[in-house]
Order: structure tokens, then sequence, then C-alpha cells
């Protein structure tokens, strides 16, 4: 698994924290919210994590923690159950040679 490098991460968690606070200081400023919204992509991306708040959680514990650390909490989680997919039974095929 591939991580961003600490540095970057909390380049960009720092970002995200400023600009979340400047959005709920002026939350009707569609700049602020625009910019807001952009750096909170930017974690989730770096983070591999659905939206901001996850990613800046994560990114959190990944600059709280150590990598071994880190990497044995994203194990740990319980995986979402994957749907069984569905497929056609098995059909005994003979040759022709073989009836």
């Amino acid at each position: 698994m591939l991580l961003p490098a600490r540095a970057e991460v909390a380049r960009q968690l720092r970002r995200y924290r400023a600009w979340e606070r400047v959005m709920l200081a002026a939350p009707t400023d569609l700049t602020v919210r625009t910019t807001f919204e952009d750096s909170g992509y930017t974690l989730s991306v770096l983070m591999g994590k659905r939206c901001a708040r996850e990613a800046a959680d994560a990114a959190e514990r990944y600059l709280r923690t150590g990598l071994v650390t880190y990497l044995q909490e994203q194990n740990d989680r319980p995986r979402p159950a994957t749907a069984a997919r569905w497929s056609p039974p098995a059909v005994e095929r003979r040759s022709p040679a073989g009836r």
C-alpha cells in the first residue's frame, strides 16, 4: 500500500482545517465554500477516503501514529461485506467421443 509523505499530509490537513474555519465564519461566500470543498477533495484523494471528514480523521491518525500502527488500524477495520455474485450452475460437458 502506498502512503503519501507525512509532510504532504500535514500540509493538506492544515490547508483543509484553515479553509474549514474560514468557511464556518463566512458560509455564504461561494468562493470560500468552493475552496474549502476543493481542499477536502484533495485530502480525500490523498488519504484514499470517500469524504473529507473521513480523510481528515485518517490524516490525523496517520500523523499521530507510526506507519506500522496506522497500517494495522486500517487492516483491523471491518470491511463491508461484498455481495455474492450469482453464476449459473456448472454444466458437465462431454465430448461426442465420450458418449
